[in-house]
């Protein structure tokens, strides 16, 4: 979805609390606005940091147990210079940050649109750190896997209507816009992103240094129009959800699993069930949110956070975030979203689904 101009990242703090009132962040107006994005720090498990970032730069924020945050500063500053591709006015959106284990570094990747170019230099860029809190350092940009076919691409039998768009680009690169990452067992690292105007999705497969691309890349759902995505595994199983392409408006979310990251995937519908317990829009809806990261539990195998960004477009320093408990349940993954819920409640989910 699109962000606002100069206020890409701005989202609330939690309130000091023991529990998660509608799964939604609320205003902690001692501590100011808190912009945060999730991250994985693998060196140090026991810490959960969202991140942050907003055109002016951003601040990162520390958290122990997901209930209280302290202030780490600026992540990511944008450059005072006009020529440089993180300059003021430029855009900046859905960053993640995972670690190298090999490099011992924290590696930022982001979606870039230059400034004054709207949406359309749909690139994804990297900056790095020594720090999962930063300061992170700007690398460079990419049009993904430019020269290359998709693994899954036969000349002859690959024939959809959005075929073009991948020759199109082949030169130059795919395009990368809603996009997040992910490190497997293996320690093999992924970026998804939406491509051939959000048409597809790319699963990339990146460098050892998780800096660069291989060239290996995955078209899957050609022509499905989704966005937004964000994945985990379980039981050895890749779970991704995604969104559909409906601007600032939310609208259903969509699932799917694969026993690969190259596929084939299998399309499950929507994962958002149940009635909204705090009131407003319902599943169907995703009860006002879209998809922007599922976090792992650290120490509690199983279980995970789908986290959901709610827009606020006439005044988007108010947006917010949607925080639920997962599920997995016959064969699919669920979502509900309860009026009150805490970290124990995803104990008796991992339970009951052990039974």
């Amino acid at each position: 979805m699109p962000a606002a101009p100069s206020l890409t990242f701005r989202k609330t703090a939690f309130r000091d609390a023991k529990q998660l009132v509608g799964g939604a962040a609320g205003i902690d107006r001692r501590a100011g606005w808190l912009s945060a994005f999730p991250t994985r720090d693998t060196s140090r498990p026991d810490r959960r940091f969202p991140r942050t970032i907003e055109l002016r730069g951003g601040n990162s924020a520390q958290v122990g147990d997901l209930y209280h945050w302290k202030n780490e500063g600026t992540a990511l500053a944008v450059d005072e210079r006009r020529g440089s591709e993180i300059t003021k006015g430029c855009i900046i959106e859905r960053p993640k940050v995972i670690h190298n284990a090999r490099t011992k570094t924290f590696v930022m990747w982001f979606h870039l649109e230059h400034r004054g170019a709207g949406y359309g230099t749909a690139r994804c860029a990297v900056a790095t750190s020594r720090s999962i809190t930063g300061p992170y350092r700007f690398i460079e940009s990419h049009r993904p896997n430019h020269g290359e076919w998709p693994q899954n691409y036969a000349r002859r039998k690959t024939d959809d209507r959005w075929i073009d768009y991948l020759k199109r680009d082949r030169r130059r690169g795919q395009m990368s816009r809603d996009m997040t990452v992910f490190v497997d067992d293996d320690q093999k690292a992924y970026l998804i992103s939406s491509a051939e105007e959000n048409y597809t999705l790319n699963i990339s497969l990146l460098t050892d240094d998780y800096l660069d691309f291989t060239g290996k890349f995955w078209r899957i759902f050609p022509g499905g129009h989704n966005e937004a995505p964000a994945i985990c595994k379980h039981d050895g199983r890749y779970w991704l959800i995604t969104s559909g392409c409906t601007g600032w408006d939310p609208n259903e979310a969509r699932s799917f699993v694969a026993d690969s990251m190259e596929g084939p995937w299998k399309a499950l519908g929507n994962p958002c069930t149940g009635p909204n317990g705090a009131g407003g829009m319902g599943p169907e809806k995703t009860w006002g949110g879209q998809s922007t990261f599922i976090l792992p539990i650290h120490g509690k195998p199983g279980q995970f956070i789908a986290m959901f960004d709610v827009w606020r477009p006439k005044d988007p320093i108010d947006g917010r975030y949607l925080w639920l408990p997962v599920d997995f349940e016959d064969e699919r993954i669920k979502i509900v979203r309860p009026k009150t819920w805490t970290l124990g409640d995803l104990d008796l989910l991992s339970e009951a689904g052990s039974d």
